[in-house]
Parts: C-alpha cells; sequence; structure tokens
C-alpha cells in the first residue's frame, strides 16, 4: 500500500472516529435535556420515575395555596380532578397563577411523593393550557385513565 493511500484510510478512519464522537455527544446531551409529561394520577400510580427531571400539570386545587415564612416557598396541589399531587417551589410565581387555573410545573419527584418544583408555568389567556394537560383532564373527566407520559 502506497504512503498515500495510507494518509487517505487514516483520515477516513479519523473522520468517521470524530463523526462518531460528536453524534455521542449530541445524543447524550438531548438525553440530558428530555423533559416528560406526566398527570397527577400517573404519578400517584408510579408511572413516573422518580430520579429524573420531568413535568407534572393540571389545575392549582382549590384552597390549597399556603405561603411559607420566607415570603418565596410556597406549596400547593396539582390535581387532574381524579389524583393530585403536592407541589413545593421556591422563587416568584407568574402574575396568573392562581387556584382553580391550569398550571405545568417542572422539577423532580421526591421519595415521599412530594413534586419539588424549579420551574412553574401558569397558562397566559382564558383559552390556552397545554395540550397535554388539556388532554389529561379531558380523560380524566370522562372516567378514562390519561394516556401515558410523553412529550418532551
Amino acid at each position: 500500500m502506497s504512503p498515500v493511500r495510507r494518509k487517505r484510510l487514516a483520515l477516513a478512519a479519523l473522520s468517521l472516529v470524530a463523526l462518531g464522537a460528536s453524534a455521542a455527544l449530541v445524543l447524550s446531551a438531548f438525553e440530558k435535556n428530555l423533559v416528560f409529561f406526566f398527570t397527577p394520577t400517573q404519578i400517584i400510580s408510579g408511572e413516573a420515575p422518580a430520579d429524573q427531571r420531568l413535568r407534572v400539570g393540571g389545575l392549582v386545587q382549590v384552597g390549597s395555596i399556603k405561603r411559607h415564612a420566607d415570603g418565596l416557598t410556597v406549596s400547593f396541589v396539582v390535581t387532574d380532578t381524579v389524583q393530585h399531587v403536592p407541589v413545593l417551589y421556591t422563587g416568584l410565581l407568574p402574575d396568573l397563577f392562581k387556584e382553580g387555573k391550569g398550571v405545568v410545573a417542572q422539577g423532580r419527584l421526591g421519595p415521599d411523593k412530594v413534586f419539588k418544583a424549579d420551574e412553574v408555568l401558569a397558562k397566559h389567556d382564558e383559552n390556552y393550557m397545554p395540550p397535554e394537560a388539556s388532554a389529561a383532564l379531558k380523560q380524566a373527566a370522562n372516567g378514562k385513565a390519561p394516556a401515558e407520559g410523553k412529550n418532551p
């Protein structure tokens, strides 16, 4: 084999290795940022992983908002009208966050089944609710089990 051919073969092999490493890094970053949506019914039934970031959505249960003494920590309950999940959040809540309104919280589920949120999103007008939360509430109202957690 000639030296020129060896250089081309080595360059091609090096390019393939670099391409493979790049693809592995991109997929790894994508997996770390993937966040699945779950309803309170799915969380209570144990479908939600306890060791991974996730979203829980539904309605803020009326009478469940409690502000703690530090002024920033708030606890409330998210419900899909069938089950409910307690949520603990430290930070500023959106202006539209109210009892009986739609909400999506992002964070981790603790071993005590309390959802520790690091982000809370409230609907931004009277007609909007995240599609996942809206579908889950409709299914819960019809007495059906919500579809499995999906849609990052």
